[in-house]
């Protein structure tokens, strides 16, 4: 190619866009990086990746393919794995089984391809994985025991899948090469020793590395990185292929070792991956030829409607077998399977191993696992949330609360909120605070709320309003900008805050969209003064004898209103563009200010109360 660094950056240029075009969509951003790749590869002809990279495009892919095997493996912990129902585990481990199972038999008899291929593809097919059951599961609003079992599996099945991709792999290639049975055997069983035996001991190694702080702080990300490169390469240099499987064991020790702070390196991980998985699946997808999309004639299609429509619900029938779940959420989970990243990059490096060695049907690995990932993702995005519906397994509309910060202030808040009956989480990466709301009773997630790992785990079921309570400006805007986008316009305040400098209305401009919470003076700083000098939240349910007016004449104005319940239980948010009128029926929620007195409602009026909310 004459112009290499313009296609570098044309590669990356397109990669924006693709994860633009899915965040604008709310799609899973494979899909859109796939198709770019199609469109610039082989329905144009514009991107040519043999041409480009030459002798370095399978090392890169090899690369690639393990910092997002690692990455996926840093997360499973086995703790996750024990608790969250029978029914997630046996859905990643039995579950797994029989969609491998039924795939490879499909593949065999549909598709007409070897053994040893079937095999790899159905072991690929597997995996789904949270980037694209996650942004689905958003959407769906189902039943919230549902959507903790999709999000779950979802997360787990990406490094349970994967391990069990890469050994079966290591098996079909060790066979392919050797022919006898007995010796592919001990050429597995030194695969899995050296890959086992290598990130076991590489990653107990490097956590001890960590936990001691033996690296500065700055250097623990890229310290692991090249740790783990460097086993990677350490590996396939001892035996052949089995560097796949020392990454992924290395990653899942490193997350089960006690005492090692893995988050800072999961966050860099994120980082890197966006701009791997972006690249690389354009790069791949651009490989594909107008031969290989040809052979998607009907055998493809009908192996596709074998994977969807008997395999995983045939896994969903037996992994549920006995847990109680109606036939209606069956349906649901049955429904919901599509294919993600992982299976995209690991059919595709398989593809390029067995083309160097000249396995029959190699080149069939790579259009087939794409069409699987674009038809489930596409279909299944445009179909879960009428079927949720149809099936009647949806929730109501959200009304819980997302507060960001867990200080006293949010606390006082979403003590206010719980006890009036709403969903809250609060979600804080101060670990002091976090202690102090986790001892109030109150859920909370520990972390930045914008990062990939909470895109993973923080729980936003039931949840539909974003309160920005924390002490930090940028965070408090930015947060409102990201969950205005996935809660809904309408739905997300931000805070008040000091606008005397020019900088600062500058950065006001992006949000100046969104409403003010509580009042245009309401700031951070005054609420949380008023809190620290004893001001209460409380509530009080207003009567035709005993309307707003009568509060505020007896509290002497010393009051900021906050919330209004009405008597459907729907509740309304006070801020700068719309005041509350609560009328009599409805629960007025105020800060009461520590300089109003006292009030005990009289007894003789029955439907009067006033009870301290925090």
């Amino acid at each position: 190619m004459q112009y290499p660094a313009l296609a570098l950056t044309g590669i990356g240029l397109l990669a924006l866009l693709c994860q633009w075009a899915a965040w604008r969509l709310r799609l899973p951003a494979i899909l859109p990086l796939l198709l770019g790749g199609i469109v610039v590869g082989p329905v144009t002809g514009w991107l040519e990746p043999d041409a480009l990279l030459s002798d370095l495009l399978f090392p890169l892919v090899s690369l690639a393919v393990a910092v997002i095997l690692f990455e996926g493996s840093l997360t499973l912990d086995f703790k996750d794995l024990r608790g969250h129902g029978r029914t997630v585990r046996r859905l990643v481990t039995w579950g797994a089984l029989i969609t491998a199972v039924v795939g490879t038999v499909a593949a065999r008899t549909i598709l007409g391809l070897s053994w040893q291929i079937a095999s790899v593809l159905g072991a690929v097919l597997v995996v789904t994985g949270p980037t694209v059951v996650l942004p689905l599961v958003q959407t769906l609003r189902a039943r919230a025991h549902l959507t903790q079992i999709l999000r779950w599996e979802g997360i787990l099945i990406d490094p349970v899948g994967a391990i069990g991709a890469v050994l079966v792999f290591e098996f079909v290639a060790l066979g392919h090469a050797q022919g006898a049975i007995s010796h592919t055997l001990v050429l597995f069983a030194k695969t899995a020793l050296i890959g086992f035996g290598l990130g076991i001991v590489g990653g107990y190694l490097w956590g001890l590395v960590l936990r001691h702080h033996w690296l500065p702080q700055r250097l623990h990300s890229f310290g692991t990185l090249m740790t783990m490169l460097g086993l990677f390469s350490a590996s396939n240099l001892l035996f052949h292929e089995s560097g796949l499987l020392t990454v992924t064991v290395m990653g899942v020790w490193l997350a089960n070792m006690r005492a090692v702070p893995t988050q800072p390196i999961i966050e860099f991980k994120e980082t890197l991956s966006v701009l791997l998985i972006s690249g690389l699946f354009i790069l791949l997808a651009a490989r594909l030829t107008a031969e290989q999309l040809a052979m998607l004639s009907w055998p493809a299609w009908a192996f596709l409607v074998v994977l969807v429509w008997v395999a995983r619900p045939l896994a969903v029938w037996l992994c549920t077998w006995g847990s109680g779940l109606h036939w209606r959420e069956k349906a649901l989970l049955a429904w919901l399977s599509p294919r993600g990243i992982v299976a995209a990059a690991v059919a595709s490096l398989f593809a390029l191993r067995f083309e160097e060695s000249g396995v029959a049907d190699a080149e069939m690995l790579v259009p087939v696992t794409f069409l699987v990932i674009i038809s489930t993702v596409v279909v299944q995005s445009l179909l879960s949330r009428p079927i949720a519906r149809l099936l009647g397994v949806s929730e109501p509309p959200p009304s819980g609360f997302l507060i960001l910060g867990a200080n006293p202030l949010a606390r006082a808040v979403a003590r206010a909120l719980t006890d009036a009956g709403f969903a809250v989480r609060l979600a804080d990466t101060n670990w002091d605070a976090v202690q102090e709301a986790r001892m109030a009773g109150l859920p909370v997630y520990y972390g930045n709320p914008l990062s990939e790992h909470a895109a993973q785990h923080l729980e936003l079921t039931g949840i539909g309003h974003l309160l920005p309570l924390s002490p930090y400006r940028e965070l408090n805007n930015l947060a409102a900008l990201h969950f205005e986008h996935i809660l809904g316009h309408g739905r997300v305040f931000r805070l008040a805050e000091d606008t005397t400098r020019s900088t600062r209305r500058h950065r006001e401009q992006a949000i100046a969209h969104l409403p003010l919470l509580f009042a245009d003076d309401a700031t951070y700083a005054k609420l949380s003064s008023l809190v620290a000098q004893d001001a209460e939240i409380r509530s009080a349910r207003l009567t035709d004898s005993f309307g707003r007016d009568d509060y505020y004449q007896i509290h002497a104005g010393h009051l900021l209103e906050l919330f209004s319940i009405g008597q459907s239980g729907r509740i309304r948010i006070a801020s700068d563009r719309q005041p509350l009128t609560p009328k009599a029926g409805e629960t007025l929620i105020s800060l009461i200010y520590p300089t109003s007195p006292e009030y005990d409602p009289p007894r003789r009026d029955s439907e009067t109360s006033e009870d301290a909310a925090a």
